[in-house]
Order: structure tokens, then sequence, then C-alpha cells
């Protein structure tokens, strides 16, 4: 079996020089910077007591073919040891890094001669004439040891300048430390070069195709692929936080000047959370709704400017395929398409977060989204096939499994059938309207799983329905989703622990919880249910106490159990039997989300 990869000890000073000519490529998948400066200053420590600091993994980018016919041989990607690089960048050669608050900073790293430490610099080390305040200042091009020598000796005249000369001489050596590269061949496919970096890294870490797909746009200038990186990171970092916006803006001016942060500025002055996209969310969208393929390997080969047939590597195709990440990439941000969106998950009832289950059912639904705007649907028929393919993926489970796969097979089958005409044979084949709402969804929520997609289902059902909360007069479910209602336990737990010795794995049944007002659930409190429903209809629907809600009508109240899909012989009197209570709210609430789900065409 031939070779996979080679093992070469770089001097550091040799490692750097290739950073800084471009050989070795640092794309920048784990912006910004997030060392800490104290990790920096362990890091030199380690280099100069000679201790090994661990491997480099590099992977080459394939030979192209330019437009000209000549050969260009690509670059050495560094996908481990991103970090390290920098911090030696830094440390060393006085090189500026990124903050998590997108700020450019220098990290100073100071010496002490006399105890031969290194510290992080601060105001006191830079007073202090016992310190070499920047250690970088050493391998400046302007460096000269014996000038440091008499200038230390001035600050510090009890200084023995014979051992301080040994010890600055010893930290000169530092760039001659050997450092192990793994250097991997460039004919190796992405999934085993990912096997390769899993098995290799110590920390286990994973490296997705997402990473490599970032790596081969970060190290990219030639067709924009470095601007395109930010633009992909900046806009995931303000859906989660838009204060951010003026900091990007202000530290890196370059970007503020490119097309895409005045196409992001929106964002700033949102704080819906609802679909906070990470950049393998984006990459996947973007990749998938525009190129018509879904597996993210396929886009670092097209990145990479592999043709398929001919199995070589072209210029135009790379720089085709950058072009159009970058128009996927800008739909994506674009203020109509994600805001469009979000508003047409919130319609069907999926009205904050905690209700999105699978984020990648919410990724390939934007894919739906986007390519129905690219093929000029209505768009009451593109929200129609948005709701009804994310209801039909979260309550079967369709991306669970290999998303990526799963994206191939639909985003290809929707390229040969057209998107109405899949997406509605695919919903019509997985939810049979003559078994899955009678069966298979009755059966499937005999759970205890609070993230269950059914539960999750219920709850957005109710939301959109405008059903009232458990024992409210005019509270909607809605309303307590949005303001944090209680998770109510009709039969009590406690009371289910205590008299039927029953665990977590039955009291817990979805079927046993219902959305209502915090002051109900604590007045309920342990009670067992036919005391406090037998209490509602005999007592406050009589004229008695409003002990449990403000219903004092039986009409009224029977109404409200039918919405929160509570069966009425609750209300009889008798003992009831909680094995068969679930059986029947099972199958009430199935046939609520059925009417949901056919209410959202």
């Amino acid at each position: 079996m031939a070779q996979l990869y080679s093992v070469t000890q770089y001097p550091i000073e040799v490692l750097l020089s290739s950073v800084k000519a471009g050989d070795i490529a640092i794309p920048e998948i784990q912006r910004p910077f997030v060392w800490k400066a104290t990790k920096v200053r362990n890091l030199l420590d380690s280099l100069y007591q000679g201790y090994p600091v661990g491997y480099l993994i590099t992977w080459r980018n394939p030979t192209v073919k330019l437009k000209s016919g000549e050969l260009s041989a690509g670059k050495r990607i560094l996908i481990d040891g991103q970090q390290r690089v920098t911090a030696l960048m830094a440390s060393l050669l006085g090189r500026k890094v990124l903050t998590k608050d997108y700020k450019t900073v220098r990290i100073r790293i100071a010496f002490h001669p006399g105890e031969e430490r290194f510290e992080v610099r601060n105001p006191a080390i830079a007073r202090d004439g016992a310190w070499i305040d920047d250690v970088a200042a050493m391998f400046g091009a302007e460096y000269d040891l014996l000038e440091l020598i008499e200038r230390y000796a001035e600050r510090n005249p009890n200084a023995n300048r014979k051992n301080i000369g040994k010890v600055l001489q010893k930290v000169e050596r530092i760039i001659n430390n050997p450092v192990g590269m793994i250097e991997l061949e460039e004919s190796l496919d992405i999934e085993t070069v990912t096997e390769i970096f899993i098995r290799v890294n110590s920390a286990g870490v994973e490296l997705s195709q997402a990473d490599f797909a970032m790596s081969k746009i970060a190290v990219n200038e030639e067709f924009g692929g470095n601007v395109l990186r930010k633009a992909i990171d900046y806009f995931c970092h303000l859906a989660v936080a838009p204060e951010y916006f003026s900091s990007i803006e202000e530290n890196d001016p370059a970007f503020a000047r490119s097309e895409f942060l005045p196409k992001m500025r929106w964002i700033k002055d949102i704080n819906d959370d609802l679909y906070d996209p990470t950049y393998t969310d984006m990459l996947r969208v973007a990749f998938t709704s525009e190129f018509g393929r879904g597996k993210l390997q396929d886009l670092v080969a097209l990145l990479s400017g592999r043709d398929f047939e001919t199995r070589d590597y072209k210029e135009e195709i790379a720089e085709e395929s950058f072009a159009r990440l970058k128009e996927g990439t800008l739909a994506f941000i674009s203020k109509t398409h994600f805001q469009r969106f979000v508003m047409i998950l919130k319609s069907a009832g999926f009205v904050i977060s905690s209700l999105m289950h699978s984020r990648n059912a919410i990724n390939f639904a934007y894919i739906i989204y986007l390519r129905g705007r690219k093929e000029n649907f209505p768009a009451d028929d593109i929200a129609r096939l948005v709701r009804r393919w994310y209801v039909m993926s979260i309550l079967t489970g369709r991306y669970g499994g290999s998303p990526e796969t799963t994206f191939d097979s639909d985003i290809r089958q929707i390229n040969e059938q057209g998107l109405q005409t899949y997406t509605e044979a695919v919903i019509e084949n997985e939810l049979p309207p003559a078994t899955f709402w009678t069966g298979i969804l009755q059966q499937e929520m005999n759970t205890a799983s609070a993230r269950s997609p059914y539960f999750i289902a219920y709850q957005a059902a109710q939301a959109k329905l405008g059903d009232r909360g458990l024992l409210s007069t005019d509270i909607t479910v809605h309303d307590l989703l949005l303001h944090h209602g209680d998770k109510h336990h009709i039969f009590p737990r406690k009371y289910l622990q205590k008299s039927k010795g029953l665990t977590r794995a039955h009291y817990n049944q979805i079927a046993n919880f219902a959305i209502t007002q915090s002051e109900i659930n604590i007045a309920i409190g342990d009670a067992p249910p036919e005391k406090y429903f037998g209490y509602l209809v005999n007592e406050q629907c009589n004229g008695g106490k409003g002990r449990y809600g403000g219903i004092d009508d039986e009409v009224a109240l029977r109404a409200n159990l039918a919405e929160n899909c509570i069966p009425a012989n609750v209300l009889d009197g008798a003992s009831l039997n909680y094995e068969n209570f679930l059986t029947e709210r099972r199958q009430l609430m199935a046939f609520k989300i059925k009417a949901w789900f056919e209410g959202l065409s």
C-alpha cells in the first residue's frame, strides 16, 4: 500500500518562513484566535525548556491546470496546529491576532533573564527594567545580541553579563527547535484525511468536512475566498451577537469596504434566536441550494477545481465554484430571504428556539425556500412547501442518521423531478394518512423524552391553532411559550412516585404534560387529578372559589380540556387509570397534530 503521508522535522524558523512566504497556508477555520495569552506564554516556555510541542498536519491542495494549460502546484494547508503556529507568529514575529471581540491586538510575551521566566506583558513588567518586555524584538531583522546585553546591563548593573548572555542565547535558539510535520499526500480523499486527523490528534477533536471546506475557502485569495470566509464567519457571529457589528466595522475596514458587510447590516438590529446558523449550516444551505449537490466533500473538490468527468483539476472550475458559492452565500444572508424563511417557520407554530428540533431539517427547509425563490414560485406556494416539508422532516427524523447522504439524495431528486412534485410525493409517502396518524405516530408518542419531536410538534400545533393553556381563560399556549409558561404534569410527578411507585420513564411521558400558567401549576401541586378536576367541575364551576385558574363554567372547562387533548372522562369523579389516560391522550394529541399539519397546506 502506498504511503499516505510523510513525517519531517522542521526548525521553527523554517516553518515560520514557509508560512510568511505562503507555502503553508493557515486557513483560519478556528477564527478568531482562541488561545489565552497565558497559553502562548506556556508554549514559549515549553520550547525554551526543550519540551516537544506536538505534531502539525498539512495537506497539499491538488495540482490545478491553469487556463493557459500550465500546471500550478497547490499550497500546503495547515489543518492541525493552527493555534500553535499563530501563537508563534504572534509572540516571536510580532504579528497581530484577531480576538473573539474582533479586535486586532498584539500579544506581547516578556522574559526575565535572571529568573529565566516568561510572562504575559503587563504595565508592571513594562516598567520593570529586569524584564525584556517583548521577546519579539529578539527575532526582528535589526536585533543585535551584544547591544541587547549592553542595554540590559545598564538597567541592571548588578546582573552577571556572562550569565545574561548565555540565557538570551538560549532564548534565541528557540527558533532552531524542531517541530514534527505530518504531510498528507495530495491524492488522499477528504474522508481519509479526516480519519487521519482524528486518529493523530491527541485531543480527539473531530475535523468535519465543513472545516475542510472553510480551509479551502480561506486560503484562496485569487477568487476572493479569504473575504468569503470572513462573510460566512461574521454572519454566524452576528446572528448570535448582533452587537458586534460595530466592532467588525471598526476593526476590519477592508471587509467593511467589501460588498458583504452592507448586505448583512440588517442583522445588527435583530435579536431573534430562532435560527442562529453555524458556518456548517451556511455552507450546507449555500452549497446545496446553488450547486444541486448535498455532500460537502464535493464542495471541497469543486473549490479545488475538480473535474468529475476527467478527474483532473482545472482553474476555471475552481473560479466558477467560488463564484457560485458566493452567490449562494449572498442568497443565504439576504435580509428578505432570511427573515421571510424565519417568518414561515413561526407561522407554522415554531415560535421559540426550543421548538426547533433538528438543525439539518431547518437547513433543508431553507434550501427548499431558496430553490422556490430561484424558480419564481409564488410566495404562498413556497411557504406551504417549507412548512409541510419541515414538519414531515421532524416527525420522521429524516435528517437524523446520515444527513449528507439524505441531503444529496433529496436535492438530486428535486433536480430531476421538480421541487413541488418531489416534495409532495415524499410527504405523501412518509406520512401516509391511513396509517401514520392513527398508528405509527401514536406508538412513537410512547416516550418520556422532553425533546421528543412529537411533543415539540404538539406544542407548535397548539401555538398555531390558538389553543389556550390548560385551565386558562384567555392566555394562549403561544403566549405561554413566549413567556416561559410551565410544563405541567397532569398526573403530578410526586403523586405517581408515592402512590404508584412509578419511575421517571413513566411519570415523564409526553402524554402526561400540558402547557399551563405557573400559578395554576403551583396551585395544583401534588394533588391527584381526580381531586383537582373534581373540584373544578363540582365546586369552581358551581360558584365555588376559583382555586385553579379562572374558568367557572363547565362548558368552558370541557372546551379547554378538549383544546389540551385531555379526555373528558377526567371529570367523571372516579379514580383515573394512568395507563388508560396516556393511551387516550396520545390518540387525541396525534389527531391534533394531524389537523394542524393538514391546515398547513
